[in-house]
């Protein structure tokens, strides 16, 4: 159809158009090569012509709300994984840790005995360095050991052995088993004994 309206700057129904910049691509010289069929009146054509820019317009922000939807899915997809990733990783952390735990026990039951000789002394001293390496080592992986003598008492991180003696605030006397936490979750509780203080 040779009559039909183009971009041009022309006036229809007293209103005019703005030109506007169009990327290099193939445009369609005629309305049937967009499938549209256009009436012979040009004010008619015009009216099925806006229909179809906004049929096409509703149809593209429908397709941009569903882009924003599959973006903001897969945000909370990643975040997810993310998390769960670092779920599994402090489980096998809390895992190895626990398993090394009877290990410290035995560190810690062993440097309280007194040395009664020169090779007992160095044996004592090599026992003390490998258990301060091996602290060291976990606490690079946020292993802390859990204060005792002398806090009040905290049932989330001491167990006692018995009631306080007295009466008064129960304070830990004496640490028999000692307690840890590997970042911020208690791994095991501190073995305690409890005094009362007023």
């Amino acid at each position: 159809m040779s009559d039909r309206p183009r971009d041009t700057g022309e006036h229809f129904d007293g209103a005019e158009t703005e030109a506007v910049e169009v990327e290099a691509v193939e445009v369609p010289q005629e309305a049937v090569d967009l499938g549209v069929d256009l009436p012979e009146d040009r004010d008619d054509a015009v009216r099925v012509l806006l229909g179809h820019l906004g049929s096409a317009r509703q149809d593209a922000e429908s397709h941009l709300d569903d882009l924003r939807r599959i973006a903001a899915d897969f945000d909370n997809f990643r975040k997810r994984n993310a998390r769960e990733q670092a779920t599994l990783v402090n489980r096998a952390a809390e895992r190895v840790v626990a398993e090394i735990l009877p290990v410290l026990d035995s560190f810690d039951a062993a440097v309280t005995v007194e040395p009664a000789t020169d090779s007992e002394r160095q044996l004592l001293s090599g026992m003390l360095n490998t258990r301060e390496q091996l602290l060291k080592a976990l606490e690079k992986e946020g292993l802390e050991v859990l204060p005792t003598v002398g806090e009040k008492f905290d049932p989330e991180i001491h167990e006692p052995v018995g009631p306080a003696s007295g009466e008064g605030v129960p304070v830990v006397s004496a640490e028999l088993r000692r307690g840890y936490r590997l970042n911020d979750k208690v791994l095991r509780a501190a073995l305690v004994q409890l005094e009362a203080r007023s």
